[in-house]
């Protein structure tokens, strides 16, 4: 495999880690949950981004800063 490939994987699995979450714990900030996956940041973004892309997440506006949740919660 590729190195690009295995980044792409790589992305995929977060992206799994990020609904998961979202699924137990319901909305959140995009901060906590990049401080609460065990990923770097910028993969957690990264995951973030590619279920936007899916239509599988929704942002929402917080008082202080906005919040992810799975669609439809």
């Amino acid at each position: 495999m590729d190195l690009q490939g295995s980044q792409v994987d790589e992305i995929g699995v977060v992206a799994g880690h990020v609904w998961k979450y979202l699924s137990d714990k319901g909305p959140v900030t995009l901060s906590k949950l990049s401080r609460e996956i065990d990923a770097p940041r910028d993969l957690v973004m990264q995951g973030v981004g590619w279920l936007a892309r899916e239509s599988k997440i929704e942002f929402h506006p917080g008082p202080r800063s906005k919040q992810v949740s799975l669609k439809g919660d």
